[in-house]
């Protein structure tokens, strides 16, 4: 059990003796009556289940049945209930979405509203992007977009700024609660003789990573929790027991991008949603990548190190780490170490990683841009991959100067495609040679059959990627939503 303390709806919320598993979504419908937040997929994957979420990083959307109640300590939590004003005055998505009707049976309506006044208050205009969280299988989504078009110019309104401002003025909430304070009548962490805070029961907040290293170190089994968008599936589908756990997003010192002249450091508490932009501007296609990783409501939850500790065959990240020869920095207690990221990954569900280790960073060599994603998936968006192919080819004086090529979907972990690079290494950079390298997928790898691919299906997909690049870098259009008549 665990304690914790939030603002819901602009009102202050104090909880003792919460398991530190419960979900969001059962504590709203359950014992707050609130169930505008609706539960769909349970998975993360509708976003009728979606909040909104501030603290002093700015407002997010996040998906309620896969957040956890500790994930919300120190921080304001509005639901649908809290989207109008206190008056009952309409936000002005929801008085578009009644001009434009764009809903019909509502069971999804009340998380498109949330997306859309998340978005409104934060002034994005992406709405495809902003809205690919959210499905809707009876309006459609022309009427949804022409609404959230129609409120995008309106003025934020005041109430919505509240949640910001309140946690700036009630350090209670934001500050003293989550430092391991005890002011008079708060309810917090318990400080430790390390440096840490331990809540009572069996959940731990760490605020360092000294403090997280030292604990983990002590509770090698023990489950760690980033944004939970996989860990949270563990307890919604699989109904498992975690404890004990540790809630380790507010490691400050574990998020956020360096930028030097050799290497572009990325924390392992960076989210999905600020790698995107922080990559951007070295690796594009990368950056692209992760605009189709998931949802906005997952990208704000999830982290790279939590995308590579997990160890999933069909993580997205990896086989674009892998393709720029990223390094992977573990650390247990005191002791670091560092590998090549492809070195990580062993074989499904077993990884490089001793009791007590965490992922630490991950660090990619600056280098000019030679790296193309592909990702291939039945739905464009908000869809898992059948292949993830990532190229990056250098070329000199018209021959193979280096290759590293890397797959997720297509074996048992994400894995690099040595026989592929070494066919093109010293070779004449044209079509017969990538021809004649398609040869040495099947000595790479031999994919599995699933409901996503059949074993066949991969191979060749693998194949005509590799052939998408050499048309592109030689200058031929092959990208689809680039392509006009």
């Amino acid at each position: 059990m665990t304690e914790i303390a939030f603002f819901l709806n602009g009102t202050p919320v104090r909880l003792t003796d919460v398991p530190p598993t419960r979900t969001l979504l059962d504590w709203l419908r359950e014992e707050r009556g609130l169930t505008g937040t609706k539960e769909g997929c349970n998975e993360g994957d509708c976003g009728a289940c979606t909040v909104m979420v501030t603290d002093d990083t700015g407002a997010r959307a996040l998906n309620a049945c896969i957040l956890f109640l500790p994930q919300l300590h120190g921080k304001a939590l509005r639901t649908i209930e809290g989207i109008a004003a206190p008056d009952g005055t309409l936000h002005p998505v929801q008085e578009a979405m009644i001009t434009h009707h764009g809903a019909q049976c509502g069971f999804c309506t009340p998380g498109f509203i949330v997306s859309m006044a998340t978005a409104h208050l934060n002034g994005r205009s992406d709405h495809d992007d902003s809205l690919a969280g959210n499905l809707c299988r009876c309006t459609g989504y022309a009427p949804i977009i022409r609404a959230a078009e129609a409120a995008q110019t309106a003025p934020v309104p005041d109430w919505m700024r509240a949640d910001r401002q309140a946690l700036a003025a009630l350090p209670i909430l934001s500050t003293e609660i989550l430092t391991g304070g005890q002011p008079s009548g708060a309810i917090g962490p318990r400080p430790m003789a390390d440096g840490g805070s331990q809540p009572p029961g069996d959940a731990f907040r760490p605020q360092t990573a000294d403090d997280l290293a030292h604990w983990y170190a002590a509770h090698p089994g023990a489950t760690l929790i980033a944004g939970a968008t996989d860990v949270g599936l563990w307890v919604t589908k699989s109904l498992r027991d975690l404890s004990p756990v540790a809630f380790i997003a507010g490691v400050k010192d574990l998020r956020g991008v360096t930028v030097s002249g050799q290497e572009i450091r990325i924390g392992a508490m960076t989210t999905m949603a600020a790698l995107g932009p922080a990559i951007a501007p070295h690796h594009p296609d990368f950056a692209e990548l992760i605009r189709r990783f998931a949802s906005v409501q997952v990208r704000n939850a999830a982290t790279l190190g939590g995308n590579i500790a997990n160890g999933s065959p069909i993580g997205d990240s990896p086989p674009a780490l892998i393709a720029l020869g990223a390094t992977l920095h573990l650390r247990r207690g005191d002791a670091r170490r560092s590998i090549p990221i492809e070195d990580f990954f062993l074989d499904y569900g077993k990884q490089d990683r001793g009791p007590g280790e965490f992922v630490e960073a991950v660090s990619i060599p600056r280098q000019p841009d030679r790296l193309r994603c592909y990702k291939l998936s039945k739905r464009f968006d908000q869809d898992i991959s059948a292949v993830c192919g990532c190229f990056s080819i250098t070329v000199k004086d018209g021959l193979v100067q280096s290759a590293r090529i890397a797959f997720g979907g297509m074996a048992g972990i994400p894995k690099r495609a040595a026989a592929v690079e070494a066919a093109l290494l010293g070779q004449p950079w044209t079509e017969a040679t990538v021809a004649a390298a398609h040869a040495a997928f099947a000595r790479d790898f031999t994919p599995l059959s699933d409901m996503r691919a059949s074993a066949r299906y991969r191979l060749r997909a693998a194949e005509n990627m590799l052939t998408r690049y050499y048309l592109e870098d030689t200058g031929t259009p092959a990208r689809v939503l680039e392509v006009t008549p």
